[in-house]
C-alpha cells in the first residue's frame, strides 16, 4: 500500500478539511475490519467515500465487486488511475455525492442487497445513516467508520446521556455491534479524534410503528428540545398538538408526562407514536 502521503505528494493534492478527508495510513486497519465483518465472496460491497482506495482494493479481493462512491473529483481521478493499474476489475467507480445517489438502482443494478461500507465524515454521518434506514430493504448491513463520539451515541442505551434521535431512528430497525477501535494516528492527516467501526445489521422492527414516517417526526419532537419534559417537547414542537392532549397522549401509552426523551425505549416511542397518529388521523 502507497502511503496517502505519498499518493497526494505525486499528485500535488491536499486533503480537504471541509471534506472530512482523513485518509487511513495503516494497512492493518483495513485486514482488520475485514477479518471482522464476516465478508463472504458473493457480497456486493457500496463504499461511502473511498479516498485514495485504503479499503476498496483489500475488500474487492473479498467480495463480488465493489461499487465505490466519491464525491471529490480530484480524488477520483486518483482513484480511477489507482483501479487501472490494479489487476481487480471488480470496482467500479462513481463520482457523485452519496447523499445524492441513488442506492435503490445501485442495488437494483447488483441484483441483491448491499453492504454498505466507509469512513464517514462527522459532517454527513447522521444524514447518511438517516438515507441507509430508508433505504434499507435493499441493504443488508453496513460496516461504518466514525468519529468515536458519534459511533457512542449510535450504541448508547436510554437513560445514558449519548442516547439520542439517532439512536432510536437506528435502533428501531437494526441491530448495533462495535467492531474495532481506530486510534488517530492511524489517519494522514491526523485527526484530532479517535474513530470506531460499527456493524449495522438491519431486521425487521421488534416493534413495528404504524406510520414510520411519523415515528421520524416523533422522535424528532421529542428531542428537539430534549431539556424540556416530554410534554411541553411534544407541544413545542411542529406536530400541531396542544399540552392536554400531548399529556392525554403520554398517560394513555403509561408514559409520565414528565420524564424526557432520553428515558424512552424504542418500544415506547412506537406507543406514543401509533397513539399520536390515531389522535391527530
Amino acid at each position: 500500500m502507497t502511503s496517502p502521503q505519498q499518493l497526494l505528494r505525486h499528485h500535488q493534492l491536499h486533503a480537504k478539511k471541509p471534506l472530512g478527508q482523513n485518509f487511513l495510513s495503516d494497512p492493518s486497519v483495513a485486514d482488520r475490519i475485514i477479518s471482522r465483518s464476516n465478508l463472504s465472496a458473493s457480497d456486493v460491497v457500496l463504499e461511502i467515500g473511498p479516498g485514495l482506495g485504503a479499503l476498496t482494493f483489500p475488500v474487492a479481493r473479498h467480495v463480488r465487486s465493489v461499487i465505490a462512491v466519491e464525491k471529490d473529483r480530484q480524488m477520483a481521478a486518483v482513484l480511477r488511475e489507482l483501479i487501472s493499474e490494479s489487476p481487480s476489475s471488480s470496482i467500479t467507480l462513481i463520482e457523485n455525492d452519496i447523499l445524492k445517489a441513488d442506492i435503490r438502482q445501485l442495488a437494483g443494478s447488483a441484483g441483491q442487497k448491499i453492504v454498505v461500507m466507509g469512513n464517514l465524515p462527522y459532517n454527513i454521518s447522521s444524514q447518511v445513516l438517516i438515507q441507509l434506514i430508508q433505504h434499507r430493504n435493499c441493504i443488508s448491513r453496513a460496516i461504518l467508520m466514525f468519529q468515536k463520539e458519534l459511533a457512542e451515541r449510535i450504541a448508547a442505551v436510554p437513560g445514558s446521556k449519548d442516547y439520542g434521535r439517532i439512536t432510536v431512528m437506528l435502533q428501531y430497525c437494526a441491530e448495533v455491534r462495535h467492531v474495532a477501535s481506530v486510534a488517530s494516528h492511524m489517519f494522514f492527516p491526523k485527526p484530532k479524534v479517535d474513530s470506531a467501526v460499527v456493524e449495522i445489521d438491519f431486521m425487521t422492527p421488534v416493534h413495528p410503528a404504524d406510520d414510520e414516517k411519523f415515528f421520524a417526526r416523533v422522535v424528532q419532537a421529542a428531542f428537539g428540545k430534549r431539556r424540556k419534559t416530554l410534554k411541553n417537547a411534544l407541544s413545542s414542537s411542529g406536530l400541531d398538538i396542544a399540552p392536554q392532549a400531548a399529556e392525554d397522549a403520554l398517560r394513555s401509552v403509561s408514559i409520565e408526562p414528565t420524564r424526557r426523551a432520553e428515558t424512552l425505549s424504542i418500544a415506547e416511542f412506537v406507543s406514543l407514536s401509533n397513539r399520536l397518529s390515531k389522535r391527530l388521523s
